[in-house]
């Protein structure tokens, strides 16, 4: 069986990670993907302490391969997630929104495998001076909360992985095996899938959610609210009432207080498909169906192995 850094590090089959999207990775996505040979990460960004005990306590009975857990770090309790992390012995965590430098010694004392997720080479480069495993280089394509730099992905990763000696997991816009070769193409040693796995069965996302993500065509999704933190939201009543508020010339504080508290649950997890935020990536007009998460990781799988030996076929005279 081949082997590359990124199989080799998190000892997986295939190199691909699975995002850990708020409200859409719980442990049942996670262990699915585990199982599948993936890497599957709990999103612990929506989490209270407890949740994230019982997801992670689930998870370790539902796979015994290796799994992780995505940490934003600036998450309000995120000691509390930490204690808990180290507690259960979670090999890998995924580091995101804030200094990886803060905690990556201490995950490393008590043998935890650490990578970041950056939006530049520059942080990449920052990443790796506080010993971090790999990063993930994000580019703009992709849901949710995202990078101020707006840098594409297939300029993102070659910038990210020229700069960096760790290896380097390209993520934003990555659905399908033909784009999984073309980060490969770029640098890229693994791919963080996250839309694609959205509208999974396993995901946790509300079925209304998943349904909205598959009707989805080529550019309803747009990154806003940079004033806060850059978000890419699916078209629906608030994004629209998000854009009257910019017509109108919103101050910072007005666009915090159109936002409000629990706005993305509300969209993703709990199906209000009108007043909630519907965090998903362009990649969302690529996705046509609802699919077990198995079966999506080994139809990427498949078609990354014919994309790569089609290209490797070709030959130009030089």
């Amino acid at each position: 069986m081949n082997t590359n850094r990124i199989t080799q590090l998190f000892n997986i089959k295939y190199p691909v990670v699975q995002g850990g999207m708020i409200w859409c990775s719980g442990w049942e996505l996670a262990s699915a993907v585990s199982n599948a040979g993936g890497l599957g990460i709990i999103g612990s960004g929506s989490m209270y302490p407890d949740i994230l005990e019982q997801h992670i306590v689930k998870c370790k009975a539902a796979t015994n391969k290796p799994f992780a857990v995505n940490l934003p770090l600036i998450y309000p309790q995120v000691a509390d997630h930490i204690d808990l992390i180290i507690r259960y012995q979670v090999p890998i965590v995924f580091s995101s929104a804030g200094n990886p430098k803060t905690w990556t010694e201490k995950f490393k004392q008590h043998g935890i495998t650490v990578v970041h997720v950056v939006s530049s080479a520059k942080f990449a480069l920052k990443s790796q001076e506080a010993g971090v495993d790999a990063v993930v280089a994000e580019g703009f394509e992709a849901g949710g909360h995202n990078g101020r730099e707006e840098t594409t992905t297939m300029v993102l990763i070659p910038m990210v992985a020229n700069a960096v000696q760790i290896p380097v997991i390209a993520a934003g816009g990555i659905g399908s095996g033909k784009a999984m070769a073309a980060a490969f193409a770029l640098g890229a040693e693994g791919v963080q899938v996250g839309s694609r796995f959205v509208a999974s069965v396993e995901s946790s996302a509300h079925i209304n959610f998943k349904k909205k993500v598959v009707e989805a065509g080529e550019g309803q999704t747009l990154l806003t609210l940079k004033e806060l933190t850059p978000v890419r939201l699916l078209q629906n009543k608030f994004y629209d009432q998000v854009m009257d508020a910019y017509r109108q010339g919103a101050s910072k504080e007005q666009l915090i207080a159109l936002l409000g508290k629990g706005r993305s649950k509300k969209g993703m997890f709990e199906g209000d498909l009108d007043d909630g935020e519907l965090e998903i990536g362009q990649v969302s007009a690529a996705i046509h169906d609802i699919r077990p998460a198995a079966d999506i990781l080994l139809d990427i799988m498949l078609e990354f192995n014919h994309a790569t030996q089609h290209i490797g076929a070709i030959q130009f005279p030089t």
